[in-house]
């Protein structure tokens, strides 16, 4: 199973001129840990996460050094670690040395890389911009979708998840969709939805889509004064 099979997209990003604030605040409204940093073109010079962001001046977590830490550490790093905790910047903060993927790696390549990496989640490129993300919870996904029946075919399965997700993007009640998932013909969805109906209207404009054998329907219901934008990564 290929990468784009299962990633998430559309991609949250953070624009590469954006502040510390700025990136917390996108990180918090789309509740995900950690979102690409694009530049102008659109073509990710970075990663931005949680991590990044926790050691600040303004809410007293940089962490102290002792004096002897003080006296045997390379300037430079101590000037890094300053510039990384000090500044408004993101791109002063944060990863620049990103593990990324392309669409067609195996999730067995993608699973090595986190695990070889340290990393929880791989950025999907095709020519530097950012296709969609590949996340633990994603490799979750494409193993729920793995049926045990031979025979399936990888371009067919694109397409029909194309179709699906082309569908989806019509309906309002369908918004929350946050990832959709073929194998074999069978469609595995995920998300949140406002009410019962329209998780139930989703499963059914699915199952009309030319392709579908078969839908599982994982989408939870949340009351929509609770509901935020979804985002797996």
């Amino acid at each position: 199973m290929y990468a784009m099979k299962v990633m998430t997209r559309p991609v949250v990003t953070v624009p590469a001129d954006a502040t510390v604030w700025a990136a917390a605040d996108i990180l918090l409204g789309a509740r995900i840990s950690a979102a690409p940093v694009v530049d102008a073109d659109g073509r990710m010079i970075g990663i931005v996460s949680e991590a990044d962001l926790m050691n600040r001046p303004e809410i007293g977590t940089v962490p102290g050094r002792s004096w002897l830490q003080r006296l045997l550490a390379d300037e430079a790093v101590l000037a890094r670690d300053y510039m990384r905790s000090h500044s408004h910047h993101v791109a002063d903060v944060m990863t620049r040395d990103v593990v990324a993927a392309e669409e067609r790696t195996e999730l067995k390549d993608i699973a090595s890389l986190m695990q070889r990496n340290g990393v929880k989640r791989v950025p999907i490129v095709r020519d530097g911009k950012v296709m969609g993300i590949v996340s633990r919870a994603n490799l979750l996904q494409g193993l729920l979708a793995r049926e045990p029946q031979p025979g399936g075919d990888a371009a067919g399965d694109a397409s029909v998840r194309a179709r699906v997700c082309k569908e989806l993007d019509r309906h309002s009640w369908a918004y929350e969709v946050s990832n959709v998932v073929a194998e074999n013909g069978v469609v595995h969805l995920w998300g949140n939805a406002t009410s019962a109906p329209a998780k139930d209207a989703v499963r059914v404009a699915v199952e009309n889509v030319p392709g579908v054998r078969r839908v599982v329907n994982k989408i939870v219901v949340v009351p929509a004064d609770i509901l935020l934008p979804s985002q797996p990564v």
